[in-house]
């Protein structure tokens, strides 16, 4: 046995050009050297009218410092200017919460800012003791 391999090709089938040619030619094979089989350069990248995501992540971690600097300085000059003072009470011999909210709010209802009172100074109940230091809100 020895000769060429020849496809089977059906009756009436249209001869086509194989797709491997070098594997069905009778060219010989050729040896390609290693500096042949790599480009000598990268290719030219084209040229892009919009901005990559690089380059919009590095805007937005820009704009994230520009925003927090700014929530800082603005923090800073609200501590620096002292701000409004939280007003105190000394509770006295016979003072209550009720006569507290009433001297000190005259015009408001007395049972919602004790309750304001209540929730600022953490009390469980209405119970206070005299000597101590309440804070009252705004």
């Amino acid at each position: 046995m020895g000769g060429t391999l020849m496809p089977m090709l059906a009756p009436g089938a249209p001869r086509c050009k194989p797709l491997f040619g070098a594997l069905t030619s009778e060219r010989p094979f050729v040896n390609v050297g290693l500096e042949q089989m790599y480009a000598t350069r990268p290719a030219a990248r084209p040229s892009r009218s919009v901005p990559s995501d690089r380059a919009l992540r590095h805007l937005y971690r820009w704009a994230l410092v520009l925003v927090a600097a700014l929530a800082v300085m603005v923090a800073l000059s609200r501590v620096a200017q002292g701000g409004e003072a939280a007003a105190t009470v000394v509770v006295q011999p016979g003072d209550t919460l009720w006569t507290i909210a009433a001297a000190r709010y005259p015009g408001d209802d007395p049972r919602a800012r004790i309750d304001e009172i209540e929730r600022l100074n953490n009390l469980s109940s209405p119970v206070i003791v005299v000597g101590e230091t309440l804070r009252l809100p705004a």
